[in-house]
């Protein structure tokens, strides 16, 4: 038996009036998902515990079967292992995203941030402006490390973990009292307004009609994290597709092989097809049990707060993950099963996560289910099944 788990980060969501009340994942054209329902398991699962912060960190965790109350040091501490930072047992990472603040003639904190992701900004334009933060901010101590798109990476020698607030939470408010307690990394964030805002990339970004990257923004703090091997605790031998480094830092945490796909940017845009080749392959080819194929662009969508580009994402998860994959298992005679969720919700109303439970759907190629469901958030409510553990619906998919 192989096993699928295709995750469409923060897909879940709330009825929206101008999709006739009905959530992005009901309206959305996905007729793979409503085929695959009919025959499949469907019901909520809840992946973030309670008092829990609802993130990708903590959720993800939870659908690959580790108990975020157990195993989660913190977010920035899984992407820097994705980018193979060394961090020693008294670092502190943080995420450091590259965002974009408002630029009227005004103090730092009277600033209102625009745009968590600085319109999506790719790696190769993130590498020259995070160069020159690297030289403007150079601190005995504070190390930036280079991750992809506006997610990166500062490792403090012997910090401490601090509260600290995501850019993607306070969208379009003033950022004063968001900013960090701490004085060093406050006064980085500013000094690194200074050199970006007029630095001539931004300037060329601007005049392309695309948001500049104009500030660093620290978060997710935490300390090396410690996980099990996956295979160790389940017994499968398994692999990552993600553009995303938390995620494939999670892989590389847990001992699961990382799979890169060329052109896959964790955008709308992403190389779809080709993480669907990818799964496909690493199960029949390289022989692998399980394969975690994480799409961000729901999420993303989510975050930007359109509606029409987060339906247009299920709808690329729908026709170009899940129907190769299903159809190129079919057709390879394989007995497989699949597993499609989100991590969290992201509603469009609120721009940011919810720690509300999801929809799940679990296919197996081996039984005769039959039912009239679609998968959606309303209809797998009324199915009436139901897990209060997030942790534990991998070991539920494995003993299918």
């Amino acid at each position: 038996m192989k096993y699928v788990v295709v995750l469409g980060d923060g897909m879940a969501d709330q009825p929206i009036p101008d999709l006739g009340d009905k959530t992005p994942l009901q309206y959305a054209n996905t007729p793979m998902m409503d085929e695959l329902a009919k025959k499949s398991e469907i019901g909520m699962v809840h992946t973030v515990p309670e008092g829990m912060s609802p993130g990708s960190d903590t959720a993800n965790l939870s659908v690959l079967g580790y108990d975020p109350k157990k195993y989660y040091s913190g977010r920035s501490p899984l992407e820097a292992l994705s980018i193979g930072v060394p961090m020693k047992d008294t670092d502190v990472a943080l995420r450091c995203n590259l965002v974009t603040l408002s630029e009227e003639d005004a103090p730092y904190e009277q600033l209102t941030i625009e745009d968590h992701s600085s319109s999506e900004i790719d790696t190769e334009d993130a590498a020259i402006l995070l160069d020159a933060v690297k030289e403007a901010l150079a601190r005995d101590g504070y190390d930036f490390y280079l991750g992809t798109s506006y997610r990166h990476c500062l490792v403090i020698d012997k910090g401490a973990v601090m509260p600290l607030t995501p850019p993607h939470d306070v969208l379009g408010q003033t950022i004063g009292q968001y900013l960090p307690k701490d004085d060093i990394l406050r006064e980085m964030m500013e000094k690194s307004y200074q050199v970006l805002k007029n630095h001539p990339l931004n300037i060329a970004r601007k005049e392309a009609g695309l948001h500049p990257a104009n500030s660093c923004w620290f978060w997710g703090a935490g300390t090396k994290p410690a996980l099990t091997s996956f295979e160790e605790k389940t017994g499968k031998s398994g692999a990552m597709i993600s553009a995303v480094d938390l995620l494939k830092g999670i892989a590389v945490g847990s001992f699961m092989k990382v799979i890169t796909v060329e052109g896959a940017n964790g955008g709308l845009h992403t190389n779809y097809r080709g993480k669907a080749k990818a799964a496909v392959d690493v199960l029949t080819k390289d022989g692998y049990d399980f394969v975690y194929v994480h799409v961000e662009a729901p999420d993303e969508m989510g975050h930007q707060g359109s509606v029409s580009r987060k339906v247009e994402a299920i709808e690329h998860l729908d026709q170009e993950i899940i129907r190769p994959i299903y159809e190129a298992l079919q057709e390879a005679g394989e007995d497989f099963c699949m597993l499609v969720l989100p991590d969290h919700p992201t509603p469009i109303c609120i721009r940011t996560h919810t720690g509300d439970s999801v929809p799940y759907m679990l296919y197996n190629s081996t039984e005769q289910l039959e039912h009239q469901w679609h998968y959606n958030e309303i209809e797998a409510e009324a199915a009436g099944n139901y897990v209060s553990e997030g942790h534990k619906l991998i070991d539920y998919l494995f003993t299918k």
